[in-house]
């Protein structure tokens, strides 16, 4: 399984940008997928995921700010990120989701397949 990221920039506060996470090596449709923050001591927090079947959640602060969306016929997830905050800094990266979603944990653990990740810096 590969999974890899694209799309973080440098953005001014306020700003937006659109994360993509392109996977390979899996039947795509078959997992949930997800967008965790790396943060301190290389901890992963979810930050959103989307079933299957396409139903999306979001976690903390993405609610009302980011879209997550995903296109099985591309084996691609993408994530939205509007109003980006300076808070919003931070190392992104995407895994599958599998029948127990693990809200954090150390990225790249065991639990999923995991991208090696995209930084999103906003100033």
């Amino acid at each position: 399984v590969q999974l890899v990221e694209s799309g973080g920039v440098s953005v001014q506060a306020g700003g937006s940008l659109t994360l993509t996470c392109r996977a390979s090596g899996l039947n795509f449709e078959d997992f949930g997928m997800g967008w965790y923050r790396q943060y301190r001591w290389n901890r992963c927090k979810l930050v959103s995921r989307i079933s299957k079947d396409g139903e999306p959640r979001y976690y903390d602060s993405a609610e009302g700010r980011f879209t997550i969306s995903r296109d099985n016929s591309a084996n691609t997830a993408y994530l939205q990120m509007n109003n980006l905050t300076v808070e919003d800094t931070a190392v992104y990266l995407c895994a599958t989701i599998g029948s127990v979603v693990v809200s954090e944990t150390t990225c790249g653990s065991d639990y999923s397949d995991w991208g090696q990740g995209t930084q999103v810096t906003v100033s």
